[in-house]
């Protein structure tokens, strides 16, 4: 495990906002629908249910539910799934039974973000909180679920690192299991003055985890020791 050292961080906020008239920003929202639809499990009159995070101001509370016909094409709201601060991406467990939400924090335990590991109930949509733990670094904005379901990794952008986390049975998050700190920076001052972990993501095979780095300009390879 490496050392954790601060660095002066480059919100995601800020600059996502600029492209949004300070309305809810449709990035994150767009990327957590498409990460949890695929996952989703057929309900009544062969309905899938979708899942959306947001970033929690003005009248945003959380992770939103919605019901998706195939059939129609159509898209019912359901409504408020559970209350969260800033789940700005979400990713769903291999058996869709859980879901899984980054809070875009940096003050989580004084100094990170976190994680929050919900069961799904198909029939009304609800999710119910599991469990909550630190992502090991700050401003976490992206994870992913292996396709084993033993482990969930994240990438905290303000801190630039990436960690590792094991999944119980029941669902829940373990503690960090291994956390990696990228160094250096990239070509442009004013966003790229160190390391900015962007997202992760598990190869097929399962067998290699790809960070890409927005700080650096580089896509980081870790070879995946279960």
């Amino acid at each position: 495990m490496m050392n954790q050292a601060a660095t002066k961080s480059t919100g995601r906020r800020p600059f996502l906002r600029a492209g949004a008239s300070g309305k809810y920003i449709m990035a994150p929202i767009l990327a957590a629908l498409l990460a949890s639809l695929p996952a989703g499990t057929a309900g009544r009159n062969g309905e899938y249910m979708i899942y959306t995070g947001t970033y929690t101001r003005d009248d945003s509370r959380g992770i939103y539910a919605h019901r998706f016909n195939p059939s129609t094409g159509g898209i019912t709201p359901v409504g408020l799934a559970a209350e969260a601060v800033h789940p700005a991406f979400l990713a769903v467990h291999p058996s869709r039974q859980f879901l899984y939400a980054v809070n875009e924090v940096s003050n989580y335990e004084g100094q990170n973000g976190s994680v929050s590991a919900f069961s799904i109930d198909f029939k009304t949509g609800h999710l119910k909180l599991l469990n909550k733990v630190s992502s090991g670094g700050g401003d976490p904005c992206h994870l992913a679920v292996h396709k084993s379901g033993e482990w969930l990794t994240v990438s905290n952008y303000g801190s630039g690192s990436v960690s590792l986390l094991p999944i119980e049975e029941s669902g829940k998050l373990g503690r960090i299991s291994m956390l990696v700190r990228h160094r250096g920076w990239g070509a442009d001052p004013k966003r790229q003055e160190g390391p900015h972990a962007h997202s992760v993501n598990f190869s097929p095979d399962g067998r290699v985890l790809l960070v890409s780095d927005l700080g650096l300009d580089k896509v980081m390879v870790y070879r995946l020791d279960r």
